[in-house]
């Protein structure tokens, strides 16, 4: 028996309001529409991981979801110009990450990061 694949699933009464977010914000393309589920997907593949944490680290509140990018500075810019609200970063952290928090449009926590190779 072998896990292919984890999705993550945000409960919402609008699942329009992702697009801003998943698509424009973070590059994800709609890879399946029913209506009244929206799937958005990324290029390239990645291991099924899952994280279970008691605190986010350096102190933060575990973040819903972790969406590592390959320009986090392109995305930070783009979250400003959409008006979103910075909670926490960006921040480089002694176990070789750059980051920070953010929330969708449903008030998830989410914690965009770049492994950052720079130290």
């Amino acid at each position: 028996m072998a896990v292919i694949r984890v999705v993550a699933n945000i409960a919402t009464p609008d699942v329009g309001k992702a697009r801003a977010f998943y698509e424009d914000l973070l590059g994800m393309r709609v890879v399946m529409d029913h209506g009244w589920i929206v799937t958005f997907a990324a290029e390239g593949s990645a291991r099924p991981q899952v994280s279970v944490a008691r605190e986010g680290g350096s102190g933060t509140a575990v973040p819903d979801l972790s969406i590592e990018v390959d320009d986090l500075d392109a995305v930070h810019r783009r979250a400003l110009a959409q008006g979103l609200a910075i909670e926490y970063g960006p921040v480089r952290e002694p176990w070789g990450v750059r980051r920070f928090y953010l929330r969708d449009p449903f008030g998830r926590l989410i914690n965009i990061l770049v492994h950052d190779a720079g130290g």
